[in-house]
């Protein structure tokens, strides 16, 4: 039995098992899925507050929802689509509500302590030249891909970010296999173009 199928095992353990009343279930069951949840919520949204908050509404979602679960993929799939979905109607709200911005490259994010910080990547080697060109070239893919259109964005995170499958991502996104290929395809086409277009123009 591989990691992934033991996971889901788990899973479902913990998920029947709330459903006959054990709330601990519940709690162990976010316990294994919840960074994953606030990952996926802040790179779809590029804003820690608004994944923390959105995280948690997810979790939310899935304790008042988890009957409606019928266990035809592993709850890590329909959880994925919960997440999705939540972040989706974040994003509408945020446009309907003239709030949507991108951030600048340049501007400072919220640390944990509350305090504000350049954004970096974390660097074993600071004075190294080759790690900093690397560095440099990540925090790059970052901002484009927090930049890509919705669409894309997301296939990548599920595929590039999370290590999905194309099956398991196709039924997050609820989208036929072929489909799924060439989107991501696609997607990474977009980003490497954004990339290069970024890279001429710091060079110049």
């Amino acid at each position: 039995m591989s990691a992934g199928e033991r996971n889901n095992e788990v899973d479902q353990e913990d998920i029947q098992a709330f459903l006959a009343g054990d709330r601990g279930a519940f709690e162990r069951l976010c316990r294994r899925h919840q960074n994953k949840v606030f990952g996926m919520c802040f790179r779809l949204l590029g804003s820690r507050s608004l994944a923390e908050e959105a995280a948690q509404d997810v979790l939310v979602k899935v304790y008042k929802n988890l009957h409606r679960f019928r266990g035809e993929s592993r709850f890590s799939t329909w959880l994925y689509r919960v997440t999705l979905n939540h972040c989706r109607n974040v994003q509408a709200y945020r446009a309907r509500r003239h709030e949507k911005r991108h951030d600048s490259l340049d501007a400072n994010i919220e640390d944990d302590e509350g305090g504000t910080r350049r954004k970096e990547l974390a660097d074993d080697q600071p004075d190294a030249e080759d790690d900093l060109l690397l560095n440099e070239r990540l925090r790059l893919m970052q901002a484009e891909l927090a930049r890509l259109d919705p669409i894309w964005k997301e296939i990548l995170v599920l595929r590039d970010v999370e290590g999905l499958s194309y099956e398991e991502i196709g039924r997050a996104l609820e989208l036929p296999p072929g489909t799924v290929k060439s989107r991501i395809h696609r997607a990474r086409a977009e980003l490497k173009t954004r990339l290069s277009r970024r890279l001429k123009g710091d060079a110049q």
